[in-house]
């Protein structure tokens, strides 16, 4: 079994039944039940103007198919924006003339934080997400469920927090 911690965050519409749709079809999408559920927080919105979000952290144990990890990562980040997109979600990645990304309301973010011990970078996917540990909406629900295990893959991540 393979651990995949996602971060999940929506600041349109009724924002924690979002989310807990969100979750549900992870589940239908994923074929498991979530294994931990971090509680929900609310948030400011990070680097743009917009109404408060909702945020939660949840950990699935996926059995990963023998084709490369990295296949099996896009395959994830397929379903992620598949669910994004039937919940509604219609923005894209947009960026500044610096490169800088433009952040936006929506109605459901799913973004892969963890897949096991496992570090890719393709040109669709970065594992681990990066900036994790400068954004509290993602660390204060990921600190609530993380595992000993992944706390020591990645301890660059985990290395000013207390829990």
């Amino acid at each position: 079994m393979t651990d995949l911690y996602l971060s999940l965050g929506s600041n349109i519409g009724n924002r924690r039944e979002n989310l807990l749709q969100a979750i549900a079809s992870l589940d239908e999408r994923l074929g498991c039940r979530h294994h931990s559920l971090s509680g929900i927080i609310e948030t400011d919105a990070w680097n743009f103007e917009g109404e408060k979000f909702l945020n939660c952290a949840v950990l699935y144990k996926i059995n990963l198919p023998d084709n490369p990890v990295e296949q099996a990562a896009e395959d994830i980040l397929r379903i992620c924006k598949g669910i994004e997109k039937a919940m509604g979600r219609t923005d894209e990645e947009k960026y500044s003339s610096e490169g800088k990304r433009i952040y936006q309301s929506r109605v459901i973010d799913i973004d892969i934080l963890f897949l096991g011990k496992e570090k890719i970078n393709t040109r669709k996917l970065t594992i681990p997400h990066k900036g994790i540990a400068n954004r509290p909406f993602v660390m204060i629900p990921l600190l609530e469920i993380a595992e000993p295990s992944v706390k020591e893959s990645f301890p660059e991540i985990f290395q000013n927090t207390r829990k």
